[in-house]
């Protein structure tokens, strides 16, 4: 592994380009890799998480930042960030504090609600679509 500083990622190249100024935020519970949430940032919301290590959004709704877990106590603590090979989607490994309820209905997960698989052929009949 080579750490040469120069060679490691930084901030300005995240590419907040191809989704309109945002960029998916994949939060994970860094003690048992459940994934708890999707959300977009914007460069100040990825920027102010950074900062102050707690995971702050960009509301697309509401038009402005919002700090997980502000209101409800239920703060989520940045652990790791690491970008994916494209630059374009960060994961955020995290520490959940508060009563560890991540979704706004509720739960701890914001995937908690599997759909149904259709399966019409057998695995050797499928196709790629």
């Amino acid at each position: 592994m080579n750490d040469r500083l120069d060679d490691q990622p930084n901030n300005e190249q995240i590419d907040f380009g191809k989704m309109q100024g945002l960029l998916p935020a994949i939060v994970q519970d860094a003690a048992n890799g459940e994934v708890l949430m999707l959300g977009f940032m914007n460069r100040e919301a990825f920027e102010q998480t950074l900062r102050a290590g707690y995971v702050t959004f960009f509301s697309r709704t509401r038009n402005q930042l919002w700090t997980k877990g502000e209101t409800s106590g239920n703060r989520l603590e940045v652990i790791s960030a690491a970008p994916d090979c494209d630059r374009d989607t960060v994961l955020l490994q995290v520490r959940i504090s508060g009563e560890g309820v991540v979704c706004h209905q509720g739960t701890r997960s914001c995937f908690t609600q599997n759909l149904p698989l259709r399966r019409d052929a057998a695995p050797a009949e499928r196709s790629l679509p």
